[in-house]
């Protein structure tokens, strides 16, 4: 759920990289053959990366190893981001600036892939195994279970989830594929996940407009994640620990701007399909989100919040998710929150939608990390809020764990700042002055500028082109308006020619790998440890399956820190052929 591991790419050991003879192709004078590069990059992936045309996230260039967000299968098509629809929508541009068939056909055979793995109910989960649910299952049970600081891997809910975005990216590229051409197959898979998207939204009372975290509800018991039998020596007291809220996953989600998303896609079915009848979930959602501020002096919000009132606790309060992610109201949640409503503003015109936004700037000008947080904690370096905040006492809240793997080991929280974990960060960069010169220029907006923003708005009503590129940025809300500019990148010929050049063989980049993972090595030992190796640390024991830096390892056997390896990555992939689509259509 911390949209920073979409930046991982995985290897587990280094291995030599075999140049092809060929390089890449040239035009007359000896220049690279941009476009000609381009297709070859896309043909490797489609033709010898893919499964299926199904896409992890790196691979060992001679594919003996795969790694999606852990250690996965060949047979595996992983959803999230930047999975399968990330390089979809990569492939979708590049036709579109080029016009060539080959980038077509790839981006079709990855759709269909998307269409084959969506889930009969309409939504995805984060990974897929062609191999088959048994095949799945038992990766669940054996690289996932393990994993200790993943622990949305250590259950199978077999349901789909909201997280990360994988099920609006691949939304999106389903819905992008049958604009494209009015394939009926991509029409059935795209009206599947528009009623799964409806149905999973929830209907009344205070939660109502928002969506859960995974839907359907399959509970997971509290007891899937028990606390040690037996606790470190110097563990102090007044602790927190656990999912205070029991399972997380139905309570109404803004993490990872699970909203922002859906109703993004929403929109783009609005104007491009002229579904106007959804402009009501629209307004639902937007209006959950105002609903949901906490009144001052705290006025945030928290990761997720209550769907229903539960353990004497009203509805719409500040709710507890994964173990390591304590009750407790989110500085970078309200920032991304108050964003969005500058977006609802701009969609409708409505002032509401800004009226909260003062007293959530007060408050988080009221929790700023102190100067003596910050030179004592090297993992608070560049941060200027707590991640957490205590509802209440508004003091800043810390995460960190003991033990060494997943049946020894515990996450806790406490008001210590030190000793926090370095796989979710203990603080966050919360730009409150940008916040600020928003909302002044929104409010002296004019009558006549806000009539004009709502009749350029998707929710005006009319047709409106979608975005021509998808890869190049994430899309905003204000990136559907009518008219909106999508500027691209500069890209000289310089830098389109030094990409081509990078190619190994011509048909592939590599980029050095920042985590690998331990191989499964069966069931964990629960014999305690009372070390302080792992607190800090992305990874326990030998038996734990969670990613981590190979330069960064923990300073137990058997670990050594060894140089970052070279991998082929599906961001990599996506991030540099975004650079030559935006010198192609430039």
């Amino acid at each position: 759920m911390d949209m920073t591991r979409r930046q991982f790419g995985f290897l587990a050991t280094a291995v030599p990289v075999a140049t092809l003879a060929a390089g890449p192709p040239a035009i007359a004078g000896g220049a690279p053959d941009v476009p000609a590069a381009m297709r070859r990059a896309a043909v490797f992936f489609d033709e010898h990366l893919s499964h299926r045309g199904g896409y992890v996230w790196s691979y060992q260039p001679d594919l003996a190893r795969t790694w999606g967000e852990m250690a996965a299968e060949r047979t595996m098509c992983w959803v999230q981001p930047p999975g399968t629809p990330s390089v979809g929508h990569s492939l979708l541009d590049a036709y579109h600036a080029t016009g060539d068939e080959v980038f077509w056909r790839a981006a079709e055979r990855t759709g269909l892939a998307l269409a084959e793995v969506q889930l009969p109910g309409g939504g995805w989960n984060y990974v897929h195994d062609f191999a088959g649910e048994a095949s799945l299952r038992q990766w669940y049970e054996t690289v996932g279970a393990n994993g200790w600081r993943l622990e949305e891997f250590q259950h199978y809910y077999g349901n789909a989830t909201f997280d990360d975005a994988g099920t609006s990216t691949a939304a999106q590229l389903i819905l992008r594929l049958y604009l494209e051409r009015g394939d009926h197959r991509f029409r059935a898979a795209l009206d599947r996940v528009l009623r799964f998207l409806l149905k999973a939204q929830i209907k009344g009372g205070i939660a109502d407009g928002g969506w859960p975290q995974r839907f359907p509800r399959v509970p997971r018991p509290v007891s899937d994640t028990p606390w040690p039998e037996v606790l470190p020596s110097w563990l102090p007291t007044g602790i927190r620990h656990g999912m205070e809220d029991g399972d997380y996953t139905s309570h109404v989600t803004f993490n990872d701007d699970v909203l922002g998303e859906n109703i993004k896609f929403l929109l783009m079915c609005m104007v491009s399909l002229g579904k106007a009848e959804l402009a009501t979930p629209v307004r639902r959602a937007m209006d959950c989100l105002r609903r949901l501020q906490q009144p001052g002096p705290q006025a945030g919000w928290g990761l997720q919040h209550l769907a229903r009132a539960a353990g004497g606790r009203p509805a719409g309060a500040p709710a507890g998710a994964r173990s390591y992610e304590p009750r407790a109201l989110t500085t970078h949640t309200t920032q991304t929150n108050v964003q969005q409503l500058f977006h609802y503003f701009r969609l409708t015109g409505d002032h509401g939608y800004l009226a909260g936004v003062p007293a959530a700037l007060s408050w988080l000008d009221s929790c700023l990390l102190t100067a003596r947080q910050l030179a004592e904690n090297p993992l608070l370096a560049g941060r200027t809020h707590p991640t957490f905040v205590d509802l209440g006492t508004n003091q800043a809240r810390f995460v960190h764990r003991f033990g060494s793997n997943v049946r020894n080991g515990a996450y806790y929280s406490d008001n210590d700042h030190r000793a926090t974990l370095s796989h979710y960060s203990g603080g966050r960069s919360v730009d409150t002055a940008a916040l600020r010169k928003t909302y002044d220029e929104l409010m002296a907006l004019t009558p006549r500028e806000v009539a004009d923003l709502k009749a350029r708005s998707p929710l005006s009503g009319g047709a409106i082109p979608l975005p021509r590129y998808f890869s190049l940025r994430d899309l905003q809300l204000t990136d559907l308006f009518r008219d909106a500019p999508l500027p691209l990148p500069v890209v000289s010929d310089a830098d389109a020619h030094a990409l081509v050049d990078k190619l190994v063989g011509g048909e592939y980049w590599l980029s050095a790998s920042d985590a690998t993972t331990n191989p499964y090595q069966g069931p964990p030992p629960s014999t305690p440890y009372d070390g302080k190796a792992y607190m800090s640390k992305h990874v326990g024991d030998r038996y734990d399956t969670s990613p981590y830096d190979p330069s960064n390892p923990p300073e137990e056997p058997p670990y050594q820190p060894v140089p970052r390896p070279q991998v082929i990555s599906t961001s990599t992939y996506v991030a540099n052929m975004g650079k030559l689509v935006a010198w192609r259509a430039g």
